[in-house]
């Protein structure tokens, strides 16, 4: 785990990886230890005709060997580049013992060539093949992957890069490609079991006794508000460097992967982050980052210090290192329980200096949907350590009498006492009786009533009425049952947000909104409808879905006309984040950049947050739009997107 290592250890495992050698059996040209940049003459996949088999192997991590899958003897596999304009052939052969796929991540193609096993083709079975082929439309860097089971986890991905038919926006003296990852010893079954069993098996950043003696994190106050949530602000991410290693071009930290540049140059680097279930946030100390690209679309350049990247998520980062000295790229989990590190230098065998892992974040009030600060009336209230503060702690014994005379009205009003001390046992528990208490883990039952209400709120003399947490009023779309935790009582857009934990790093941040596009949208046409889609689920019993119901127990998909505009709002009444992808489009973010607004195909979907985009339904067939943390997914957050010809319309 990184976060046990010193620098030394970190230049001890630079001068072992050396030159590569133990890693170059494993490892396709593009990703050896020591990599010059994407030259002519370093060997890739390229042409009409592209054959990749899948198969089992090892690989190697910082000295230590791992199962893996690869494709044609690698991992990560072979890059792959193509040509806007061209027709490619890609003959997929399967040596392992189980079905497997290839879904090509980002790219605009016929349905049935998108490589995802129930929804657009049956799979590739065991010693079979499969004959992928479609014109290639587009340009930019994107990436290809397994869409079967739990693969992609072992090391079942690879990138893409589509030159543009004419001429790049993007100058630039040289090109790296840079894969970010995360690799376990453990299966991702195993992972998968565990995370089911207990939700918080990997997070080993929990808030402690000796923490709490010692002033950090939360004060006392705020962790028995928490407690009585039942909700962790540490939860932040659900597999971490407990059991992860974070990889760059399938290297750990220590193995010191290496890209060359000159001084003076303008490096050019292609960010792809396809790992399992980690965001990373990614900054090279000392260098301001250009970023050019966004999953493979051209935007007006922007300048950050670092930005943060969801899993799927491509970005193009320009560098400029004018000075004859090494620097680091650190990919550093969310969570802060490890990272990702590689190395800029003018000569192999260098390595800049390793920045610690800076505090791990904490889970706010904000994060729960319940952004009051901005509310009229509510700018004074105290919102520090995430918990809300100023609920009368007489408020539930009142609260129970009129219950169980039938009244369900609001506990009590606010007043600047603490909620801490709140008494349950003067509750009459009788008048609950119709209840699902099953689907009440992670209420607040200090500040709600028995139905998940909050107190009725009087700050400044400003009645705030209530507030639940479980409210499906908000969403009634959403199915009522366990696998539904919270619902989002105030979600609020978070796309000028820079992600959890980046609020105060005291540089510039990359945020959605800093992002437009550099050509005219393709199609600026005013939404003719609007839909809501919930991300919902439980946190304590590791279920997700979107509106309540995950992907086995919901085959009727979400249905488009071809051609038609539509305005999605995605909601987010989790507590953890979502890099949300749709198979087969574009989407347009709204964000205010009019008909300039930023095209993708990923978007993180912060906790308690929402975001807005427009989407033009232009290819007929079936599309798979999901979560893309892969446990999240295997566990039930997708669905089926059906665009049908017009005909067909009823």
């Amino acid at each position: 785990m990184i976060s046990a290592l010193d620098r030394r250890q970190f230049l001890r495992g630079a001068a072992l990886a050396g030159g590569g050698a133990a890693l170059s059996a494993w490892l396709p040209a593009w990703a050896q230890t020591i990599s010059p940049g994407m030259r002519p003459t370093l060997p890739t996949v390229s042409g009409e005709d592209i054959t990749l088999t899948i198969a089992r192997q090892s690989m190697s991590i910082d000295g230590r060997q791992f199962r893996a899958i690869g494709l044609n003897g690698t991992v990560p596999a072979p890059l792959i580049r193509l040509r806007e304009g061209q027709r490619v052939r890609l003959n997929v052969v399967n040596q392992l013992e189980e079905d497997s796929s290839i879904h090509w991540h980002g790219l605009i193609l016929p349905a049935n060539m998108d490589g995802v096993p129930g929804v657009s083709f049956p799979g590739i079975k065991p010693g079979s093949n499969y004959l992928y082929q479609f014109p290639v439309v587009q340009s930019g860097t994107y990436w290809y992957h397994s869409h079967s089971g739990l693969q992609e986890q072992e090391g079942h991905y690879g990138p893409i890069i589509i030159d543009p038919a004419g001429a790049d926006p993007v100058a630039y003296d040289r090109e790296h490609v840079i894969v970010l990852a995360d690799h376990s010893a453990l299966s991702p079954q195993a992972i998968f079991r565990r995370l089911k069993v207990n939700p918080g098996h990997f997070n080993f950043q929990r808030q402690t006794l000796a923490g709490l003696l010692s002033g950090k994190d939360q004060p006392l106050k705020d962790r028995l508000d928490w407690g009585q949530m039942r909700m962790d602000p540490a939860d932040i991410s659900d597999v971490t460097g407990s059991t992860y290693t974070y990889l760059v071009n399938g290297h750990g930290p220590m193995d010191n992967w290496t890209a060359l540049f000159t001084p003076g140059e303008r490096v050019r680097l292609r960010v792809i982050n396809a790992s399992a279930m980690t965001t990373f946030n990614v900054r090279v100390p000392g260098l301001p980052l250009s970023i050019v690209q966004a999953d493979g679309q051209n935007v007006v350049p922007v300048t950050v210090d670092e930005f943060q990247i969801g899993v799927a998520e491509t970005y193009d980062v320009v560098v400029n290192p004018g000075e004859d000295k090494a620097y680091t790229l650190v990919g550093e989990a969310i969570d802060r329980s490890g990272m990702a590190r590689a190395t800029l230098a003018p000569r192999a065998g260098m390595a800049g200096e390793v920045p610690p892992l800076r505090k791990r974040p904490l889970a706010d009030m904000k994060d729960m949907g319940m952004d009051m600060s901005s509310m009229p009336g509510m700018e004074g209230m105290d919102m520090s350590g995430g918990a809300m503060r100023g609920v009368d702690p007489t408020a539930e014994k009142n609260a129970s009498a009129r219950l169980a005379t039938g009244a369900a009205a609001a506990m009590a009003t606010m007043d600047n006492s603490a909620m801490a001390g709140m008494d349950h046992s003067g509750m009459d528990h009788s008048a609950m009786s119709g209840m699902d208490h099953g689907s009440m883990a992670g209420m607040d039952h200090g500040a709600m009533g028995a139905d998940g209400q909050m107190a009725g709120m009087d700050h400044g003399g400003h009645a705030m009425g209530s507030m639940k947490m479980r409210d499906f009023s908000n969403a009634p779309q959403v199915k009522r049952d366990p696998s539904v935790q919270t619902i989002s009582p105030m979600p609020v857009d978070r796309t000028g947000e820079p992600g959890q934990g980046l609020t105060d790093v005291g540089h510039k941040v990359l945020v959605y909104k800093d992002l437009m596009a550099l050509e005219r949208n393709p199609d600026v046409r005013a939404p003719s409808r609007s839909i809501d889609i919930h991300l919902t689920g439980n946190m304590e019993r590791f279920m997700w879905s979107f509106d309540g119901e995950k992907m086995s127990d919901h085959h009727e998909p979400i249905p488009f006309i071809e051609g038609e505009r539509v305005r999605v709002n995605l909601i987010n009444d989790t507590m953890m984040g979502h890099p949300i992808h749709i198979h087969g489009h574009f989407f347009e973010l709204v964000t205010g950049h009019g008909d300039h607004a930023p095209r993708k195909h990923t978007v993180i979907v912060q906790p308690g947050g929402k975001v807005s985009w427009d989407f033009t339904a232009d290819a007929v067939g079936d599309w798979a739009f999901h979560c893309h943390l892969l446990y999240h997914m295997h566990a039930g957050m997708m669905r089926v997107v059906s665009v049908r010809p017009k005909g067909d319309a009823q």
